[in-house]
């Protein structure tokens, strides 16, 4: 696997600052669905997650996830995000998890399930963090294992499955063989 070069580390950032945007206007969703109670926020946080698998199923290389997650976060922290900095950290985490499930395919493997558990890493990297900055702790049994489905479910929906139906969508575009030429086998990936 090819080192990251220029173009692609900026093509991570252009991604990057887009799903910034996103995930700076997703904070007030997420904040209007809390009051519905079952935690029916965390079914739409894995929105938080989809940078680092949609830059990895365009660029593929080593890196990408992790850089797309902290570049992504860092967008949103600099719109104003009402998480502040700790939202730095937040994707420093996340993309770290995301980055190790492609890091344990060899980054040759881009296929539904392989995004799905780099969505699920995410999530459970996210989880890490709220155990400690004491978010989930006291939650009885039965709500914190709504919490945990709930939240994987949705990193496993948007992140996931919604990433590979996007950069199917832009393959089919062709802007994407603008950064890396499109191989049948991309497809296949894609298609299964």
């Amino acid at each position: 696997m090819s080192k990251l070069k220029l173009t692609d580390i900026l093509v991570t950032v252009v991604i990057s600052i887009g799903f910034g945007i996103i995930y700076k206007l997703w904070g007030p969703l997420y904040s209007l669905v809390k009051p519905f109670g079952l935690h029916a926020d965390q079914l739409i946080y894995g929105m938080w997650f989809m940078a680092a698998t949609v830059a990895f199923l365009i660029i593929r290389k080593p890196g990408v996830a992790l850089l797309a997650e902290i570049a992504a976060s860092s967008g949103e922290f600099l719109m104003g995000s009402e998480w502040g900095l700790e939202v730095l950290i937040y994707g420093l985490i996340q993309g770290l998890f995301a980055e190790a499930i492609f890091f344990m395919t060899g980054y040759k493997r881009s296929n539904m399930l392989i995004i799905c558990m780099a969505a699920m890493a995410s999530s459970i990297g996210s989880i890490f963090m709220d155990y400690f900055k004491g978010y989930i702790e006291d939650l009885a049994f039965w709500n914190l294992s709504l919490f945990l489905g709930a939240r994987i479910l949705g990193s496993i929906l948007i992140a996931g499955i919604g990433a590979v139906y996007l950069v199917r969508a832009l393959e089919k575009t062709g802007v994407t063989s603008l950064v890396r030429p499109v191989a049948q086998q991309d497809y296949d990936d894609l298609n299964h």
